[in-house]
């Protein structure tokens, strides 16, 4: 595990009794949607699990149903970050009043049975060690990218704040409510866990890398998987951008110098 904390930190003791939200934004994800529903909900601490259908074309909406998800919809595909804002607000409407608001646990739609493997995600959360954890991925059968994204990601992310994270692109991860409102808006598109990390980490709020054996449905060199890459990389690049992050072409190939904060657990700011 790694973590890197900023120069302040919202951390807060978390209730023994603290609830887990499970957000899934899902598009033409029938087949394995059931799957993943049934899996996340055996993750100890989750009493709702929500999957935002993002325009769906197929039988999402009504596999995640019967799998035993709440299911909102979007009449058309408004992509990721919208989805996601959309869980997250619904779960905002669904929490009890008086109550200490519920983690939010993101997870990808096509994790299927893999999904229960995300629970290391929350203790550190929830025990208000950090203020959020993102996965770290064991290496994806079938997997065939160039690695292009994932060195941009990284690049950006440690000149943006000099953390240097190993899954800069991961969509599993843990956060309070506090740093999920902190993170709005979110990145639009591709970007939008790159924007994340970026906006808490130069918040102050500290975040902690956590091995999870999850297993993605495998995209291959295919056209679709070759056009999802490169979407990819044009809104992380805009994301970037956007926050006044700069990167010549040439340098994104180049390997990231390690900072101090690798292999090191978080640590609290003073006084917290």
């Amino acid at each position: 595990m790694v973590g890197v904390s900023g120069q302040s930190s919202s951390i807060q003791p978390v209730a023994a009794g603290q609830r887990v939200a499970v957000v899934i934004p899902a598009k033409n994800e029938s087949v394995r949607i059931a799957a993943t529903v049934a899996s996340a909900k055996t993750i100890p601490r989750v009493d709702l699990i929500l999957v935002v259908d993002d325009g769906s074309q197929d039988q999402t909406r009504a596999k995640a149903q019967e799998a035993g998800a709440v299911v909102v919809r979007h009449s058309h595909n408004r992509g990721k970050s919208a989805a996601m804002e959309t869980g997250a607000a619904i779960i905002a409407m669904r929490d009890v009043e008086g109550d200490p608001p519920r983690l939010l646990l993101f997870l990808d739609a096509d994790l299927g049975d893999t999904a229960a493997a995300a629970a290391p995600l929350i203790r550190p959360v929830a025990d208000g060690d950090v203020d959020f954890t993102v996965a770290v991925l064991p290496p994806q059968i079938g997997a065939a990218g160039f690695g292009a994204v994932v060195r941009l990601a990284r690049k950006g992310i440690a000149r943006a704040t000099g953390f240097v994270a190993r899954a800069p692109l991961s969509g599993q991860r843990c956060l309070t409510r506090e740093a999920y409102e902190q993170a709005t808006p979110l990145a639009r598109g591709w970007g939008v866990e790159v924007g994340m990390t970026i906006d808490l980490l130069r918040k102050g709020f500290s975040i902690l890398e956590v091995e999870c054996d999850l297993r993605h449905r495998p995209s291959g060199r295919t056209v679709r998987g070759l056009g999802h890459r490169t979407a990819q990389y044009r809104d992380v690049m805009w994301t970037l951008a956007a926050r006044g992050v700069k990167l010549a072409a040439w340098s994104v190939g180049r390997k990231v110098k390690q900072t101090a904060t690798r292999g090191r657990p978080p640590v609290r700011p003073p006084g917290v």
